[in-house]
């Protein structure tokens, strides 16, 4: 069980802050059962979720956690997809967002990447269902490490850019 006042990851919600625990004065509410009280942090409202919901959660990463995320972006590997069929395409990317693991994420946005620098070279233009997952995937992962990292969420990819260019100065290829 979570605490008050924890960051947790709440389903596609992104990072939320757990205000309260207890059962929530909503009108039709299940007595019965006790909420959670979430706040998400980059976005309005709340939500009242069960304790046992079937919603996946889990805590924000640590320091050290992203860190090392970080550092194994230069490794992570997937093949592109470039299947005509759309249907096929979305599922793909669909199981990397289902997982709700920042490694899956980064490895999906890293793939996206290297999908549109080569489209781009080619004098094509990426397609909507690629813009679409890059941004869900890259908008999940710099929440994340915005609220770990103690750095707003526009100067994430930045940050990332500069510890990549340091890691990959100190290695040979």
């Amino acid at each position: 069980m979570y605490e008050i006042g924890e960051l947790i990851i709440y389903g596609s919600n992104g990072v939320c802050k757990v205000e309260d625990i207890g059962v929530p004065n909503i009108p039709g509410i299940n007595v019965d059962k006790v909420y959670y009280t979430l706040k998400p942090v980059y976005q309005d409202g709340k939500i009242f979720t069960p304790v046992d919901t079937n919603v996946f959660m889990r805590p924000v990463l640590s320091y050290g956690e992203v860190q090392d995320l970080i550092e194994l972006i230069p490794s992570m590997q997937k093949d592109l997809v470039y299947d005509k069929n759309a249907r096929v395409v979305e599922d793909f990317y669909k199981k990397f967002l289902e997982t709700h693991n920042c490694s899956d994420l980064l490895t999906l946005v890293k793939m996206l990447y290297e999908k549109k620098e080569s489209i781009l070279n080619n004098k094509k233009k990426p397609s909507q269902i690629d813009e679409k997952f890059m941004n869900i995937a890259e908008n999940l992962v710099n929440e994340e490490f915005s609220v770990v990292l103690g750095i707003e969420k526009d100067d994430v990819p930045e940050y990332v850019g500069k510890k990549l260019n340091r890691i990959l100065d100190n290695k040979e290829y």
